[in-house]
């Protein structure tokens, strides 16, 4: 289990609903590392991670990889966060409402089915 989890005591309640960039930065900030640290066991560039940190950029799938070995935390999660990131500035770019979240759902049940 990773410094983040065993810590939770001492720090504000874990938000589920926080960004996947102001999650990594809560993990580094909670172990007093730079990014530069970082940096340096991940091999992520530190102008990088700063952008990812501040949701200017997203991580790829192989950054997320280093970063979720290098924090010890479950690689599932940040994608997870990574890909609802993605659908959530997808529909405020759209300017669109929940319903589309609603219609997703739909179809991504039928087709699973029609994939089967």
């Amino acid at each position: 289990m990773s410094y983040f989890w065993k810590n939770m005591s001492v720090m504000k309640p874990y938000n589920a609903i926080i960004s996947i960039g102001e999650h990594l930065r809560l993990l580094r900030d909670t172990q007093n590392l730079s990014l530069r640290e970082v940096s340096h066991h991940t091999g992520i560039d530190t102008s990088l991670l700063g952008k990812i940190e501040r949701d200017k950029r997203q991580p790829t799938n192989d950054q997320i990889k280093h970063l979720a070995d290098f924090f010890n935390i479950d690689e599932s999660l940040l994608k997870r966060q990574n890909l609802s990131d993605q659908l959530a500035y997808q529909i405020i770019e759209a300017n669109a409402d929940i319903d589309v979240l609603r219609v997703a759902e739909q179809k991504i049940e039928y087709l699973k089915k029609r994939l089967i």
